[in-house]
């Protein structure tokens, strides 16, 4: 789908990537543009092949260091998407990146959890009001804990983590995930397959106990968030599917919770339903306040600008790179009006 097709501002999602480094930040992101159909195959960091890092630099040393910017539409919603550098060295790039952001997704290492760079953008992040989810990572690996990196959102981060999945397996044994609103096993089978598809199963027997404590934990969090929530809890009324991601998606604009999901983005587990995350919960254009700036000429004066065609043009330059066949490439987000072929801008700085 072209973006021209894109019309209606609330099926748009403004994101960015962002994590500590070898979180698996860019390799998450590989998954993403793999499985919305913009890859044939999944670029690797380790082989020098992912998409995201196109500097020479980066691919040698399997790192981010400059933030990269792709488009990918994922069941109807079209998502633009930066992905950020994770070393210390490169946060400028970071603080850039979420200007223009309107929501952000955060990787965390399932073995490391919140590490230091973590809590710099998380930081960054709050300066700038940014509405975020969480995606907790490498379940797969030797030492991972899921709950004790949930523990640390909440403990460094000062975060209200809504867990709305819980993993099958650890280590050598993740198989997937728990949906805690659905009460379904979300099944990604085989070592071998791209997991592009996953089976929608009832949840093991020996995790149905633990399910159900992490689904009333789940909702009572979300009552304390959202009043509507909270009535139909006291009154002990069953509560629909609907009803709770709406309520999920309030409380996230609001930034009074961090929705919390899992995977393995290596393995190919988890990244679908994370995206899915990413179309309930964060916000779009229209759920942002108008963008303020100062009149021309006078900026003693302050004018807003709404997300509409309709409204005078502005923009925000927040990346510039050189391109071996293109020459110099601007990077903008457009807040407001429009732009067309041979449009001549002002520069106001």
């Amino acid at each position: 789908m072209a973006v021209e097709e894109i019309i209606d501002l609330a099926k748009v999602r403004n994101i960015g990537i962002m994590a500590h480094i070898d979180a698996g930040k860019t390799t998450t992101t590989e998954r993403i543009l793999f499985y919305t159909g913009i890859n044939y195959k999944i670029g690797e960091v380790h082989d020098g092949g992912a998409t995201m890092d196109w500097m020479e630099q980066e691919q040698e040393r399997g790192i981010t260091i400059t933030s990269a910017a792709t488009t990918c539409m994922w069941k109807g919603n079209l998502i633009n998407i930066i992905d950020t550098p994770g070393h210390v060295d490169f946060t400028v790039e970071v603080e850039r990146s979420l200007r223009v952001l309107d929501g952000a997704v955060c990787v965390f290492d399932g073995v490391a959890g919140v590490e230091p760079q973590s809590e710099t953008v998380w930081r960054q992040a709050d300066r700038y009001n940014v509405p975020r989810i969480c995606f907790v990572n490498k379940l797969d690996r030797t030492g991972a804990s899921f709950d004790r990196c949930v523990e640390m959102i909440g403990s460094r981060l000062n975060a209200i983590a809504l867990v709305l999945q819980i993993p099958i397996g650890l280590e050598g044994d993740f198989m997937g995930v728990v949906d805690l609103i659905a009460m379904k096993a979300l099944v990604w089978p085989g070592e071998t397959k791209k997991g592009e598809d996953y089976l929608v199963e009832e949840i093991p027997a020996n995790l149905v106990d633990a399910a159900k404590a992490a689904r009333h934990t789940m909702i009572e969090t979300l009552a304390d968030a959202d009043d509507a929530i909270m009535e139909k809890y006291l009154d002990g009324q069953d509560l629909s599917e609907d009803e709770i991601i709406a309520a999920i998606r309030r409380a996230t604009l609001a930034d009074k919770l961090t929705p919390v999901l899992t995977g393995s983005a290596f393995k190919n587990k988890g990244v679908q339903p994370m995206l899915d995350a990413v179309n309930r919960y964060l916000p779009s254009p229209l759920d942002i306040k108008a963008i303020v700036g100062h009149k021309m000429g006078d900026p003693e004066v302050e004018v807003e600008r709404q997300p509409a065609d309709s409204e005078p043009f502005s923009s925000l330059a927040f990346k510039i790179m050189s391109d071996p066949h293109l020459g110099k490439l601007t990077f903008v987000r457009i807040y407001s009006g429009r732009l067309d072929t041979g449009s001549q801008v002002l520069n106001s700085t």
